[in-house]
């Protein structure tokens, strides 16, 4: 009987799965192009549920284990009932974790140790514009901050600031990204 295959971690990642990746990519890098899906229904109110099921990369569909549910909501003050995050909190959620992930991907793959990884985020919307009552104001955030604390050896800060920045939904606010709306009868 043969031997276990020992499954190495490094930072709570699987250091081995990544770098077959990383090689893959390297080798062939159509297998790089990836695509993302969301499904949003409108529940009531200003709730919807947005459903994720599946994914493309690596040349062929992926499905979910399960659907991840993630749903929406407004606080009173905006006509709902506070019952889940509304969606500019989902965009500061989806900035911390994509954030942790790259800086933590990234520093394991380049052997960095650490030892804990926390972030608080702040952004800042004036609801006039949202609500349409100030045309000259933006609809969105005009400033968040993010405040990294990693337990980490002192030497690494800088480099482990640098690697955050590979996150694509860093990239994707701060650089803009082309988005299509199509509104049809249904």
């Amino acid at each position: 009987m043969g031997q276990p295959e020992t499954i190495r971690v490094t930072n709570g990642v699987r250091i081995d799965e990544l770098n077959e990746t990383i090689n893959a990519l390297r080798e062939n890098p159509s297998l790089a192009v990836s695509r993302f899906y969301a499904h949003n229904r409108w529940r009531s109110g200003c709730q919807n549920r947005t459903a994720l099921s599946h994914f493309y990369s690596a040349g062929e569909d992926h499905a979910h284990p399960e659907v991840f549910e993630l749903d929406a909501d407004e606080p009173p003050a905006l006509g709902g009932d506070e019952s889940a995050p509304n969606p500019v909190e989902h965009l500061l959620n989806a900035l911390a974790s994509c954030l942790t992930t790259s800086l933590v991907a990234h520093a394991t793959v380049r052997g960095i140790h650490i030892e804990e990884v926390e972030l608080e985020l702040e952004g800042d919307i004036d609801l006039r514009g949202f609500l349409g009552l100030e045309s000259s104001v933006p609809k969105g955030y005009t400033d968040i901050r993010v405040r990294f604390r990693v337990k980490t050896d002192e030497q690494n800060m800088e480099k482990l600031r640098r690697l955050a920045l590979f996150s694509p939904v860093f990239n994707t606010l701060t650089r803009g990204v082309d988005v299509d709306v199509v509104v049809e009868k249904a």
